[in-house]
């Protein structure tokens, strides 16, 4: 029997890409999955593909984030585990510090590390609740290193990665596990508008 067999968890950015992927898996080793994204008619075919729930969800609002938990919460009774999914690549793929806007860079900064910051806030007073639970909150690999081009992004991913290590200080006590995974070049849907038809890679890593 695998180990989310009937566990509640909420995937955010899982309307496509790798949090579609993580949200097919986890229902097919058993798991309730909550899809949670701004792409309302991608994720509800997404959760109706794997007989999950779909909710609206702006991860930069803690609002939001409110309404997501306390939703899952009466649907299903806990929450489980929180695959902090949901992220964006703003600005021109390349484009070096000095060309960078303020707007740009804060903007990755927002939904990428404070989106991170308000799912640990609201998910571990139900995840103590119920006697513990997982976290897993997804950085990358400009997060291991100073990739060039990308530094809304990749400053984010940093700050994914330091968040990720207080969180599983503070949470572990109380039988929650925090990690990060890195994943590297992935051609998803934020991805492929990069990409120029015969290239074997491209710029933006995730």
């Amino acid at each position: 029997m695998s180990g989310l067999q009937d566990k509640v968890v909420i995937v955010t950015g899982g309307a496509r890409g790798i949090g579609a992927a993580t949200a097919a898996r986890m229902a097919r080793d058993g798991a309730q999955v909550v899809v949670t994204d701004l792409l309302d008619e991608q994720g509800t075919k997404t959760a109706a593909d794997i007989d999950g729930l779909f909710l609206h969800h702006d991860v930069t609002s803690e609002d939001d984030w409110k309404s997501v938990v306390d939703a899952t919460v009466e649907r299903y009774g806990r929450v489980d585990g929180l695959v902090n999914n949901a992220g964006i690549a703003t600005g021109a793929p390349g484009t070096p510090i000095e060309n960078e806007t303020l707007e740009s860079f804060e903007r990755s900064l927002k939904v990428n590390l404070s989106g991170v910051f308000l799912g640990l806030k609201t998910v571990i007073e139900p995840m103590k609740a119920t006697g513990g639970g997982s976290i897993v909150n997804v950085a990358s690999v400009p997060g291991l290193s100073g990739f060039p081009g990308v530094s809304g992004y990749g400053a984010s991913k940093w700050g994914v990665r330091g968040l990720t290590k207080i969180a599983a200080t503070e949470f572990g006590p109380h039988k929650v596990r925090v990690n990060a995974v890195n994943p590297g070049a992935t051609l998803t849907p934020m991805n492929e508008c990069h990409v120029q038809p015969g290239e074997g890679n491209f710029p933006r890593p995730r």
